[in-house]
């Protein structure tokens, strides 16, 4: 018979750097599931993967108190911001550019975004982050 799921929790934690501390320990306390057991499955999962660079997790959690996880492409934003080399987006993104974007870049993060995004292809998939770069306020080259 399937384990009964009680419940989702959605969280975004650096690669490698889980720890107990918030917002993991509180999250998964709440639902009385093993932190440290999360943490090291977590950071061995997220080894290879560029430490620090947030990572959406997705647990499951079982009415026996077990738990399952996802993860997640690191967010668009995240790499669109590593790629134009800037610390964070324009407040006001249709008069004031802070960066640019190539379509080579553009291509590399719709590549490293595929599994997570909706999109028929790879061309429909660069245009969905090209979105996202003007939405922060870069110049992008599609």
């Amino acid at each position: 018979m399937a384990k009964k799921v009680v419940g989702y929790i959605k969280l975004q934690v650096k690669a490698g750097q889980a720890n107990p501390s918030p917002p993991v320990g509180p999250a998964l306390g709440q639902r009385g599931l093993n932190i440290m057991e999360f943490c090291k499955a977590f950071n061995a999962a997220t080894q290879k993967l560029e430490p620090g660079l947030p990572i959406p997790v997705v647990i499951t959690a079982y009415s026996d108190r077990t738990f399952t996880f996802i993860t997640k492409t690191p967010p668009a934003t995240i790499l669109l911001k590593k790629a134009a080399g800037i610390t964070s987006g324009s407040k006001r993104p249709n008069t004031e550019k802070v960066g640019k974007v190539t379509r080579k870049q553009l291509e590399d993060i719709a590549k490293a975004k595929e599994p997570d995004l909706t999109a028929a292809d790879l061309d429909a998939a660069v245009r969905t982050i090209a979105g996202s770069a003007r939405s922060m306020g870069l110049v992008s080259e599609i």
